[in-house]
């Protein structure tokens, strides 16, 4: 079920599709991810998870730009990581993304890092999304998000 596309001008991601509550998207290790020692630089799992996060989204139907145009912002209030395994240059990584918690102006997800040979565990963390407005403050996520928010969350399967 994982196909992945290559193109050599294509972006990090490599594919993404939905299962169930979950979206799966897949990325390759470059050169670049890597520090001295040869494993994925730490800050990095942040961008993974900003790309998984956005996919998730995208795989949900949520437009971004629309609800950016209409004065709606999504903006990071909290993350954390746990490093349990290294990755490395050329690792094909999956991260498993899922809506875990909702309320008015707040939605968590939660992110499972593996690598697709071995589905040895890498990485897992969370981060808390928050819905602003043009001002900066605080409002409540749209009707149509917290729907398809609603209907992913996990508890709902």
């Amino acid at each position: 079920p994982y196909s992945a596309f290559t193109n050599s001008c294509a972006p990090v991601m490599i594919s993404s599709f939905k299962r169930g509550h979950m979206s799966l998207y897949k990325t390759r290790i470059y050169y670049k991810d890597t520090d001295a020692g040869g494993v994925v630089y730490y800050a990095n799992y942040l961008r993974f998870f900003e790309a998984a996060r956005t996919e998730f989204l995208r795989d949900l139907g949520v437009d971004l730009h629309k609800w950016i145009e209409q004065g709606f912002f999504f903006v990071v209030a909290h993350t954390e990581v746990d490093h349990i395994s290294p990755a490395r240059y050329g690792d094909l990584l999956i991260v498993e993304t899922e809506c875990t918690s909702l309320s008015g102006a707040r939605f968590d997800l939660s992110c499972r890092v593996s690598r697709e040979e071995d589905h040895q565990a890498i990485a897992s963390g969370m981060t808390s999304m928050a819905c602003i407005g043009e001002k900066g403050k605080p409002v409540r996520i749209p009707q149509e998000i917290m729907k398809v928010l609603k209907t992913s969350k996990k508890e709902a399967w």
